[in-house]
């Protein structure tokens, strides 16, 4: 693929001015977006972030994700619920009353949230809900990697530096110790899918993360 040309790029953050981060889980948002996160900021440092995870009862993950969120986005509105990992679905009357609550206090400009065909059940649900709960929002779903084997064919590319890319792992190894055992949780798995996305977009820094755009207006 020697002399490929640069794809051209209709993204614009100037127009964003709100946004908004949706996780089922503690490590999902840093895992799906963080890279593309850390770019938004240092291209638009008074971004308004509101960083929400849904499952975060467990005391000492609760206290990870509030870490993560810090070292992520410092100037975040975080907001931690307790809802139960892999029981989410057994709760949405609760759980549809929280995307409502969240709905009248903040109007985001962009929305990371899960992917529709994730097989997690409690990602999909996230998905679901985001979905019906804003419906004229440009919404923008990442990708989890899991035992599932369940990534797909993502159509939007955001290119990350290699900065970008130091400070994701970094930041998600400093956040998340009580991950650091699991076979998946090494620098290489995060920084292959990356450099994976880089080669399918023609990134120029070699790396980017990838999301599902559903709808888009140009």
């Amino acid at each position: 693929m020697p002399g490929l040309p640069k794809m051209t790029s209709f993204f614009d953050p100037s127009c964003i001015h709100r946004l908004l981060c949706l996780g089922a889980h503690c490590d999902d948002i840093e895992i799906g977006a963080g890279a593309t996160i850390l770019r938004l900021l240092d291209l638009k440092p008074d971004l308004q972030i509101r960083w929400v995870v849904f499952g975060a009862q467990d005391p000492v993950r609760r206290e990870e994700a509030a870490r993560a969120a810090k070292l992520f986005a410092p100037n975040a509105s975080v907001e931690l619920l307790d809802f139960r990992d892999a029981f989410m679905q057994y709760d949405g009357a609760r759980l549809k009353e929280s995307f409502e609550e969240l709905k009248r206090g903040f109007s985001p400009d962009l929305i990371f949230t899960h992917h529709d065909d994730d097989r997690h059940q409690d990602h999909r649900l996230i998905n679901q809900f985001t979905w019906n709960t804003w419906r004229n929002h440009a919404i923008l779903e990442y990708e989890i990697f899991k035992y599932d084997g369940d990534l797909g064919r993502p159509n939007l590319f955001s290119p990350v530096s290699q900065e970008h890319v130091n400070r994701k792992i970094e930041h998600l190894h400093a956040a998340f110790q009580s991950q650091a055992s699991k076979q998946w949780f090494t620098p290489d798995v995060f920084t292959s899918l990356m450099r994976l996305r880089g080669v399918e977009s023609n990134s120029p820094s070699r790396f980017a993360e990838a999301f599902f755009a559903r709808k888009i207006l140009l």
